[in-house]
């Protein structure tokens, strides 16, 4: 945090009174520290301060001041802030960090290539339709299976998202049973449990006393067996790289490597240490983020029936049993609406991805000094009361005009906004519509026999992402 808070002249945004070394911890719900902020605000304003430990941040609430901050300021705000665990698990290299900014750059081009934003050597759109289309195949064999038994969704869900970005980074897909895949999936579900746990928490208030935290050494554990995972992928990639040929992620940045070797120009990104960091910061955001969403939606299905039921007519009608693709989406607007406000309402990441500013800014008519930590209240944007008519409810009409036809909205930025907005929209965008409409194309899904809908729960678990609470399904045939 600069000095300049201190002794400053400017007016700096209204702060709540701090305890010494604690700050405003003991004002805090740890388990939803979100929700504390959104209260904080309607008492504080839509800019203000508060202090988590030796932490000072600024909370930014509501649509217009998050969009005045990541969108129209968007270079005073693009930076990221030192977080403890993350400086951790990824010792300088990856996204989520702070990095120089040119390899900041370089990596959101690569990957924005690489992930069916642009065409990129065959690998574009549509070849990654076309995994996500055989992989929700797959998926449907493995519900069809349980015979309408009921099945708790985590990890069948997380493996077959998670596959969609395994056959992206290594070029081939893994089978739902191999004890490798099994095994950092469950790594990946515990990382997630664990960053939003008050062990993390803590430790990123008071990182010198890491030791203390159980939590943390088990991060850094699992964070060492998945780069030994990476480093095993990546050496067979090079035993079998063709350079006219490129399949993953992996083959595209081993040739973007040889030819710096080959040019002697290195730009100081392609070397092995940043694409271990890279294809984890991949692997696991690409995995946990839609996975959850998608697993909120199957719970939303069952607790209204009549949405899932209206969702399956507009199907049967339009596309029959045809194979769903993305370009069906423009002519299923109340589905479309329905994964929309299935994002909007699950509201997975909350307090937003953590920001910070490089210079210092005037928001909103007070002073934030250069390098402060920006919290970007997402949640406050996504159940904004002045944008949404029904914020704390699930309603689909968000999303839909008076004629039916698709609208989109301002106020929806579930993947944060501006020039950190996430890497992996467009790919999380076609997962989330092409696995939603093939499994609601397929199977009717209910609650397990002995729970009605109205024993379905809402509310979240606790994590670095929002979860549901873990439940069971019936996926019957239709």
């Amino acid at each position: 945090m600069s000095h300049s808070w201190n002794g400053s002249s400017h007016r700096l945004p209204p702060g709540l009174k701090t305890l010494p070394l604690i700050g405003n911890l003991h004002q805090m719900d740890l388990k939803r520290p979100y929700s504390t902020m959104l209260q904080f605000s309607k008492q504080y304003g839509p800019v203000y301060r508060i202090q988590l430990g030796w932490q000072k941040m600024v909370v930014l609430a509501g649509y217009e001041t998050v969009k005045e901050a990541l969108v129209n300021q968007a270079d005073a705000f693009a930076d990221r802030p030192s977080v403890p665990i993350f400086d951790d698990q990824r010792s300088g290299h990856g996204e989520v960090i702070p990095s120089k900014e040119m390899s900041y750059l370089q990596i959101r081009r690569f990957q924005k290539t690489t992930l069916g934003e642009r065409d990129f050597h065959g690998m574009g759109k549509r070849y990654i339709e076309d995994r996500i289309v055989e992989e929700c195949s797959f998926l449907l064999q493995k519900l069809e299976s349980f015979n309408g038994k009921p099945f708790e969704t985590t990890i069948i869900v997380n493996g077959a998202v998670s596959n969609i970005i395994v056959s992206i980074l290594l070029g081939k897909r893994l089978e739902y049973e191999d004890p490798t895949f099994k095994r950092l999936l469950h790594m990946l579900h515990e990382d997630v449990k664990l960053l939003g746990s008050r062990s993390v928490l803590l430790y990123n208030m008071f990182p010198a006393l890491g030791f203390l935290f159980g939590a943390r050494k088990t991060i850094i554990a699992h964070q060492k067996e998945k780069s030994a995972f990476v480093q095993a992928a990546f050496i067979e990639r090079l035993k079998v790289l063709d350079e006219n040929d490129q399949r993953s992620f992996i083959d595209a940045f081993l040739i973007q490597q040889k030819e710096e070797k080959t040019k002697n120009q290195s730009s100081g990104f392609f070397h092995n240490e940043n694409l271990k960091a890279v294809v984890n910061d991949l692997f696991g955001a690409g995995t946990e983020t839609t996975s959850t969403t998608l697993r909120w939606g199957l719970l939303l299905m069952m607790k209204y029936p009549e949405i899932q039921r209206k969702v399956q007519e507009e199907m049967t009608k339009v596309i029959g049993s045809a194979q769903p693709r993305i370009e069906h989406r423009a002519k299923l607007p109340y589905t479309d609406a329905v994964v929309h406000e299935i994002q909007r309402f699950a509201n997975i990441a909350p307090l937003g991805a953590p920001h910070a500013t490089n210079a210092d800014v005037t928001l909103g008519g007070y002073f934030i000094p250069k390098g402060t930590h920006i919290v970007p209240l997402l949640y406050s944007v996504l159940y904004d009361e002045s944008q949404w008519e029904k914020p704390f409810q699930f309603y689909p009409e968000h999303f839909l005009d008076s004629e039916g036809k698709f609208v989109k909205r301002d106020a929806f930025l579930p993947f944060s906004a501006g020039r950190r907005v996430c890497a992996g929209e467009t790919l999380a965008k076609m997962e989330l519509f092409l696995f939603f409409v093939s499994l609601l194309q397929r199977f009717t899904f209910q609650p397990a026999p002995g729970t009605s809908k109205e024993d379905l729960d809402l509310t979240p678990d606790v994590g670095s992402t929002w979860p549901p609470m873990p439940y069971h399904t019936c996926a019957l045939p239709r």
